[in-house]
């Protein structure tokens, strides 16, 4: 795995570029903005979405596909839920069976309910069998592209595969750790995002310590639910891409889906905040998707559905706090 393609230089697209350079004599980041993409190789920084990172010399930001692909032995794909499908078919002509692909996205696809890594697999089947893993776990863009250790799961059903990853992408300041339940890891990583919208909501309405303990705890139980239901494992949500995943999401100020619900609290609308953010808040889409997920496993999510109520306008926060808390009583 001697060449490295990135598709997607946001935030985080842009940081696994910066702490993987080190381990690949070439990075290519494919940057969907031709603008951008040319300032970065110029300035040798993301101005957009990560400023004062310098990107490595072997790191080459490109707005071409075709560019970024050729000859790239591992391709990780860091692109919003709601472009995967367009981008990877964009992708299709330079995509070989050789590939070791990995899904770097955190999200639910609405309408098909698929998981990120079903949609790449959906895209690229017809043309071959695609080698697909799930990368995923506590990380912050701009901790990890500015050297702070991180630890983060690598999933796959292909053993070898997510062995082989691990090796090529582990470093002294990035570990990751294998994992054969991607369906476990890609629920956590995507349903953590909306207990983080609820988590925000919690701040900004001022409430202290206890309600945001109870609400990682019980969001934790509905995302294993959710999980357990599609056929994840239990302990996958124990572990980096579940509860480590969560906590961070819930607590960091970094956290996108974090403001989104600090915002909502404060009483503004959900396209005002949106309007007022460059970058993309996974957990808002993922919420509606969840919520359809749940009904097609019958699995009660009442965290999630207070979020969607919430989103869709039809209740607010502290109305939401109250139909939790006035709920049925039951067992843990």
């Amino acid at each position: 795995m001697n060449r490295l393609a990135i598709i997607g230089g946001g935030s985080w697209g842009t940081a696994l570029s910066v702490v993987l350079a080190p381990r690949f004599p070439f990075v290519r980041l494919w940057v969907y903005e031709k603008d951008l993409a040319a300032r970065m190789a110029t300035s040798r920084e993301n101005d957009l979405f990560l400023p004062g990172i310098s990107l490595p010399d072997n790191v080459m930001p490109v707005a071409d596909l075709q560019q970024a692909l050729e000859a790239a032995e591992t391709v990780i794909t860091v692109i919003p839920s709601h472009h995967v499908r367009a981008v990877a078919g964009r992708m299709l002509p330079w995509l070989t069976p050789e590939m070791a692909i990995v899904s770097a996205t955190k999200g639910i696809e609405n309408g098909t309910l698929l998981r990120m890594s079903q949609v790449l697999g959906e895209v690229i089947s017809p043309k071959f069998p695609p080698r697909i893993a799930v990368l995923s776990g506590p990380t912050f863009a701009r901790e990890v592209a500015g050297g702070e250790p991180a630890a983060i799961a690598i999933a796959s059903e292909d053993a070898e595969l997510a062995s082989a990853i691990q090796a090529a992408f582990s470093g002294p300041t990035f570990r990751l750790y294998t994992n054969g339940d991607p369906i476990g890891v890609e629920v956590g990583a995507a349903l953590k995002n909306i207990i983080a919208i609820a988590a925000g909501i919690c701040q900004g309405l001022g409430l202290g310590s206890n309600p945001k303990a109870a609400l990682i705890t019980r969001g934790l139980a509905e995302i294993t639910r959710l999980a357990m239901a599609m056929g994840g494992a239990p302990k996958t949500l124990a572990g980096l891409a579940g509860l480590g995943d969560l906590v961070l999401t819930c607590t960091g100020e970094l956290s996108r889906n974090r403001k989104v619900g600090l915002e909502l609290a404060s009483g503004k609308s959900l396209s005002e905040v949106l309007g007022s953010m460059r970058m993309v808040a996974e957990g808002v889409q993922t919420t509606f998707a969840a919520v359809a997920l749940a009904r097609k496993f019958q699995v009660n999510l009442p965290i999630t559905e207070q979020m969607e109520a919430i989103l869709s306008g039809r209740r607010s926060p502290r109305e939401a706090l109250r139909e939790l808390m006035e709920r049925s009583l039951k067992g843990e």
